[in-house]
């Protein structure tokens, strides 16, 4: 792929999200309650993008209508203050928030839960040409959405992995996933942490892979949904609703029977995005151990490990994996 091609591919992962299909949106089924869902533009949506073209979401009494996140703080700002119903959003968030340590201060105190799980993380520290080690970043810039949520402490666990004390970096807020990977292109950062499929686009253009954070953290929960404890007591079913469209859709997703209208979706939904891309992607998101959580669970394991790395990096000692998430609502979806 020529590298047109893939800065073609890049933007319209990232930049069209906000133009979803308005058909998707309006179809809905008579009497549907729409939600207002928050996520971080990208193909790792795909979940959603099937939710609502295969009409998963109507089917259970929704209609999702999303709004793509230019950083971390006005996501849980808005989740939080009730602009938003649902936000997909790193477990390392609702922890933060929840515990007042977040970037954004709110108008209200937040009562936010993780109430389903969507992947590991698909975390991959990605530098510039110039740099091929973790040793190579010392005394350069790295950037991180906010320096002190969501995948912040995940970046500094593998830097000092690698060898690197939290005084040989300099660290740099720049925003989401969007963000930080048209300043890595620009190399106005040495370094950044990505989330696939960004790093597969990254490396074609000659950008390096140092560090994978699945092997350096093992269970880690990345992505979650989140909301209002006090919205999801109000909205059960609704909030029922959407889990069980969005199995469905998973369910629907990881079949391989489906493979090829699947991609046809991701191109749809991504209109720039080449066949070859799509397949590539699909091989990440899709991959039936390391891709997306099959059946949306979440991974006690993982959220320990985010508890550990905040612990460790803030001071304040967290154990308690049970008060950040609320797993009702998730099972009555499973029953249906």
């Amino acid at each position: 792929m020529t590298k047109l091609g893939l800065t073609k591919l890049f933007a319209a992962l990232v930049m069209t999200f906000g133009t979803m299909s308005a058909g998707a949106m309006t179809a809905s089924a008579q009497g549907a309650k729409t939600l207002e869902v928050i996520v971080f533009p990208g193909g790792f949506n795909w979940t959603i993008f099937v939710g609502q073209d295969k009409g998963f979401f109507e089917k259970n009494g929704v209609t999702v209508k999303v709004t793509p996140t230019p950083n971390s703080q006005f996501q849980l700002k808005g989740l939080i203050e009730g602009k938003f119903d649902i936000a997909m959003t790193a477990m390392d968030n609702v922890i933060a928030y929840s515990e007042g340590q977040g970037a954004a201060k709110t108008e209200v105190e937040p009562d936010i839960f993780a109430f389903m799980g969507v992947d590991a993380g698909f975390l991959r520290l990605v530098a510039v040409p110039e740099v091929k080690t973790i040793a190579d970043l010392k005394g350069k810039q790295v950037s991180v959405d906010a320096l002190t949520t969501g995948y912040a402490f995940v970046l500094r666990k593998l830097l000092e992995n690698g060898g690197l004390r939290h005084e040989d970096i300099q660290f740099v807020s720049a925003g989401g996933g969007r963000e930080r990977f048209t300043a890595l292109l620009e190399k106005k950062h040495a370094a950044t942490l990505l989330i696939s499929p960004f790093d597969v686009v990254a490396e074609a253009k000659g950008f390096n892979r140092l560090a994978n954070a699945d092997e350096a953290l093992g269970h880690y929960q990345g992505v979650v949904g989140a909301a209002r404890r006090s919205w999801a007591k109000q909205h059960e079913k609704e909030l029922v609703g959407y889990i069980t469209g969005y199995l469905s859709a998973l369910q629907w997703l990881f079949d391989p029977a489906n493979k090829s209208e699947a991609i046809a979706i991701l191109r749809k939904h991504v209109p720039d995005m080449s066949e070859e891309a799509a397949t590539r992607s699909y091989d990440i998101l899709v991959h039936p151990t390391k891709g997306f959580s099959r059946d949306a669970s979440l991974d006690v394991k993982g959220v320990q490990t985010v508890l550990q790395l905040r612990s460790g990096y803030t001071g304040k000692t967290l154990t308690d994996p049970s008060r950040y998430y609320d797993l009702g609502y998730y099972n009555k979806a499973r029953k249906n």
